[in-house]
């Protein structure tokens, strides 16, 4: 059993900034990568960005230059730095974590409000 705690959500005016964390316990079973996701109000859930072991990247266009994933391999760890927010990065935001035998976990998320 995989858990996924993820910290760091909240009120924050348009133009702020708010760091997330996401940290993994249990029979992880060597992590792969590790993302985030978020759903915005009434619809569906929605790549953010997400990192390998190796550090590598990937964003979502909406995002790339305001929004830095960062990890923690030993930590299990990741983190999302949010700057320059905007009212439509309002939504709840969920950690995800994939091992080597394809398995996808998922947090219970965290809200995240920007308001205009």
């Amino acid at each position: 059993q995989v858990q996924l705690v993820e910290s760091g959500g909240g009120l924050v005016q348009a133009g702020g900034s708010l760091r997330l964390s996401c940290t993994a316990s249990g029979s992880i079973f060597s992590t792969i990568l590790m993302g985030w996701y978020r759903q915005p109000p009434g619809k569906q859930r929605e790549f953010v960005a997400l990192i390998n072991r190796h550090g590598d990247t990937n964003y979502a266009d909406s995002v790339k230059g305001r929004f830095t994933i960062s990890g923690d391999n030993a930590k299990e760890t990741v983190h999302l730095q949010m700057n320059a927010l905007k009212p439509e990065d309002t939504g709840v935001y969920f950690c995800t974590l994939v091992n080597k035998t394809g398995s996808d976990y998922w947090g219970q998320g965290t809200q995240v409000t920007v308001s205009s």
